[in-house]
């Protein structure tokens, strides 16, 4: 891990609100090509997801998770750290508070899909001890009008 060893006890980890919606919208736009709407990750808290984000002291938004819980298994719907801010370990942090949120709601593995294009989140997802346990074609919207697959992982919890 590079740049500053991160101490969840200096940071505000805490539930995912609609007053966040705007700061969280905004990095989602910063650091994906095809970001959610508002409306998405509005209908992803009115459907009672965990979702939760880190802010820095000084309330400025680091990044974000939200899960959704399905039988015994949670979905990552979405997890971003501030594009600023990548490869110092926020990604694994924010991988470790969604296995535990996920733990804590009683699930036993975690799925998520991650875009062949995205090596960053790919790499991440793998060394945290994701496995690849399928492909969907043509799952995530691409450049000019085109589809890209999406890498199916899964991780026991």
């Amino acid at each position: 891990m590079t740049g500053p060893a991160w101490d969840l006890l200096r940071l505000d980890y805490r539930p995912m609100l609609e007053a966040d919606l705007p700061a969280v919208v905004a990095l989602e736009q910063r650091v994906y090509p095809h970001p959610w709407t508002h409306g998405n990750f509005a209908d992803s808290l009115h459907s009672d997801y965990p979702a939760w984000l880190l802010r820095d002291a000084d309330g400025k938004l680091l990044g974000y998770f939200l899960l959704m819980p399905v039988v015994d298994e949670a979905h990552l719907l979405n997890v971003a750290v501030d594009g600023a801010i990548q490869g110092q370990g926020l990604g694994r942090l924010l991988l470790d508070q969604a296995c535990s949120c996920a733990r804590q709601h009683g699930m036993l593995s975690m799925l998520l899909e991650v875009r062949p294009s995205n090596t960053r989140a790919l790499a991440i997802y793998q060394r945290y001890g994701f496995e690849q346990i399928g492909r969907r074609k043509g799952y995530y919207p691409a450049s000019d009008g085109l589809r890209e697959d999406a890498i199916v992982m899964r991780y026991t919890l």
